[in-house]
């Protein structure tokens, strides 16, 4: 496990980080990417109570610097490349499902 990158802290005292390739809350895993808030379903909605949101992660908003510090976490999380077939089975998982959630939601 990576070391724990501070993304923020909430206003009641709660630690957004990235741990290894989640973003996480309190320590929980909340998500594996972030959603750009002008491709968000709920965007109306996200920028009345956070007007500076620039991006979400799960159901944490977060600012323009926020969101930056936590793609490059998670981009050094997932750049090392694995080339055992179990890995490359799981990236074909990952890749099949976002394509037919994609898919589905048109």
């Amino acid at each position: 496990m990576s070391d724990a990158v501070l993304v923020k802290t909430t206003f009641d005292g709660r630690k957004v980080e990235v741990i290894g390739r989640h973003v996480c809350l309190d320590g929980k895993p909340e998500t594996d990417e972030l959603v750009v808030i002008d491709e968000h379903p709920n965007r109306q909605a996200i920028l009345q109570a956070v007007p500076r949101a620039s991006h979400m992660a799960g159901r944490l908003p977060l600012t323009l610097a926020e969101a930056s510090v936590a793609q490059a976490a998670l981009r050094r999380a997932n750049d090392p490349y694995d080339g055992t077939p179990r890995a490359a089975a799981e990236r074909l998982r990952r890749a099949v499902w976002q394509k037919s959630f994609a898919d589905s939601a048109e």
